[in-house]
Parts: C-alpha cells; sequence; structure tokens
C-alpha cells in the first residue's frame, strides 16, 4: 500500500486528484460538525445574497446554500461510489469470465455485452427513473450501476485475452492450479490498472448522470444533493431573479470534483502505461533543456556586452 501512495505521489496529475478527491471525502465525512443548519429547514429570507452570516446565500425557501451543498457532497459522493462499484464488480466479473473461458460462455456473455453497449444509455436511464418515479439517489445509484457495466465489461475482456496467453497463465495451467486460483491472484492483480480506470470513470459518469437526472425532475426533490439544487434552482428562477448563487454553488461542485477524478484518473493511466510514462519523461527533459538553452543564451549575451 505505501508503494503504491509512494507511486501515486511521484505523478503531479494523480496528485493534485487524490487531494481534490480526499478534500470531498472530508466534506463528506464532517458535514454534521462543519454545518449549523438542517440542509431542509428555513433559516433564512427568501435568495438572501451571500453574507457573513450564510455565505452561500440562501434559496427561494430560506435554506442555506452551503449547507446544502455540504450535505449534497455526501450524498453525491456516496451514490457515485455506489454505482461505480457495482458497475466495476459486474464489469470485471464479466469481462475477466468470458476472457479467461472462451468458448460458449465467452459468446454468450460478448453478446449480452454487445446489447447493452448499443442500447443508448441517457434515454434508458430517462425511461427507467421515470417509470419508477421519484426516485431517491441511491435507486438512481442502482440503475446507473446495472445499466452501465457494459464498456468495462469490453475493456476487461480484451486485456483478459492478452493476459489469456502468457506465459505465467498456461505454466499455472500446466502444473494443474483450479481456475479461480489462476483468475484471483495471476490475472486480477495483473488487471488492477483496468479496475481502477473502469472505477473512477464509472464515479465521475453517476456524478454527472445523477445530477442530470434530478436535475430533469426525475429524482426525490425532499432528498438534498446537487441535482435537487439545481432543480430547485431552475423552478425558482434563481438566474432570472439574479440569484446566482443558487445554480454557481452545485454547478461548481460538480465540475471541481469532475476535475479532480479526472486527474486521477489520467494520473493513473499515465502510472499503468510504460508509454505515457515515456512521453512524460521526454517532454520534462525538453522542457528542461529549453530553459537550459535559455539560460545559455542569455548568459552569452551578457558576457558579449
Amino acid at each position: 500500500m505505501r508503494n503504491v501512495l509512494n507511486i501515486i505521489l511521484r505523478n503531479r496529475k494523480a496528485t493534485i486528484g487524490l487531494a481534490i478527491v480526499l478534500f470531498y471525502v472530508v466534506i463528506a465525512i464532517a458535514a454534521p460538525l462543519i454545518t449549523t443548519h438542517d440542509p431542509n429547514k428555513r433559516v433564512a429570507r427568501p435568495h438572501q445574497p451571500p453574507s457573513q452570516e450564510h455565505v452561500m446565500g440562501s434559496t427561494r425557501i430560506g435554506r442555506d446554500v452551503y449547507t446544502q451543498a455540504v450535505w449534497g457532497t455526501r450524498t453525491s459522493l456516496i451514490v457515485g461510489f455506489s454505482a461505480g462499484l457495482i458497475v466495476t464488480v459486474i464489469g470485471t466479473l464479466i469481462g475477466v469470465t468470458a476472457g479467461y473461458f472462451g468458448g460458449w460462455i465467452d459468446e454468450v456473455l460478448n453478446f449480452i455485452t454487445n446489447i447493452a453497449l448499443v442500447i443508448p444509455q441517457l434515454p434508458l436511464l430517462l425511461v427507467l427513473a421515470a417509470f419508477i418515479g421519484k426516485s431517491d439517489p441511491f435507486m438512481i445509484a442502482m440503475i446507473i450501476g446495472l445499466t452501465s457495466w457494459a464498456w468495462g465489461a469490453r475493456v476487461t475482456r480484451a486485456q483478459t485475452l492478452t493476459l489469456r496467453r502468457r506465459d505465467f497463465i498456461e505454466a499455472s495451467e500446466q502444473i494443474g492450479e483450479p481456475s479461480w486460483r489462476i483468475i484471483t491472484v495471476e490475472l486480477l492483480p495483473n488487471l488492477l490498472s483496468i479496475i481502477g480506470f473502469n472505477f473512477i470513470g464509472s464515479v465521475i459518469y453517476t456524478i454527472i448522470t445523477e445530477a442530470t437526472l434530478e436535475f430533469l425532475g426525475l429524482g426525490d426533490p425532499l432528498a438534498v444533493s446537487w441535482g435537487t439544487m439545481l432543480y430547485n434552482a431552475q423552478n425558482s428562477s434563481a438566474i432570472t431573479v439574479g440569484a446566482y448563487w443558487e445554480v454557481f454553488v452545485p454547478c461548481l461542485a460538480i465540475a471541481v470534483i469532475g476535475v479532480g477524478l479526472s486527474l486521477l484518473n489520467f494520473g493513473v493511466d499515465e502510472i499503468s502505461n510504460p508509454r505515457l510514462r515515456t512521453l512524460g519523461a521526454i517532454n520534462r527533459a525538453v522542457k528542461a533543456q529549453k530553459k537550459y538553452d535559455a539560460k545559455f543564451r542569455a548568459r552569452s549575451t551578457e558576457a558579449g556586452a
């Protein structure tokens, strides 16, 4: 674990992304300690602008925007990580099973994956959410998790097919090791980068999709999340009346967590991909050479003067 952390900290993108994500996690955990109001309680005048008492203003109903944003962080992160875990587990199980065993198992699972891939996800989510009714955030997480695994399964299957032909896998089969041990001990450790990439990407997708569904009115309006904040701001015509803070705060929260997860995703990809690591080293060397050349030319100019 320490080695993995050291590798991440040596990558600038991964370090910044991890810092942003941990910042949000701390806010979500400490929500009861860093807020003083109930997120659904009226504590201020309607559409009160940011002030010392209410640093992020209030909504049309008089709810504190700061309190709602903090508690919305907890809801959005729980939904994002829950759906990401579901997507990753299903995608990994199907991808590894199809890629390792092959034959009719691969054909059946690949057929199911192809069907899931060609179905447009957002319209499917809209139909399911509308059919279920006012879905709470956790129901939205289940819907997203159970309908968004196909891409991860396809990528995991492709990498498993590549590893399936490696000498260490064939050697394990020759000495009679059971399939479950080959998969868990030999295959999965070599798929960690793909699994991590799939998980982080799924979390980003889930947070944005949840906010989209709730903004369209397909979520539970009584739940406290960034999506319901945007939905309530739209219904109260916040932008029209000049209450920009109602829209700006949740949008900024979604954008920053998206940037953090994306940087962490790019960093993990660079760490696990030797070609990207080589390109990064080359770019750093080129920049260092340019700086050295600039200093050399400056010194030469000074000496000539």
